[in-house]
């Protein structure tokens, strides 16, 4: 990841937060790559006993992706949806891509 990102949150009277992130990430072979993602984060009620128990936080996003590299291009036309979980130094995500 680049310097020269943003990451802005805003809290809603809701406790639901809004994600807006912006960044850049170069590859292991030189290529840029421009992501940005919109989503929302909030803490989850706690589960009943005998449920697996989340990480105690609801964190989906819609990453999107642009490069003008030709090796990538393919991303540009991704749709994808990331779900996040909480750990020791921040947040995590798995990012899949639909259909």
């Amino acid at each position: 990841m680049l310097r020269g990102g943003g990451d802005w949150l805003r809290t809603r009277p809701d406790g639901v937060s809004e994600l807006d992130v912006r960044l850049t990430l170069r590859t292991d072979d030189g290529a840029l790559i421009y992501v940005t993602y919109g989503g929302l984060s909030h803490r989850l009620p706690i589960r009943p006993v005998g449920e697996p128990p989340p990480d105690g936080r609801y964190i989906r996003t819609l990453p999107r992706f642009e490069t003008t590299d030709a090796r990538y291009a393919w991303l540009n036309r991704v749709l994808a949806v990331g779900v996040g979980r909480g750990t020791a130094s921040g947040v995590a995500y798995s990012v899949f891509s639909i259909g």
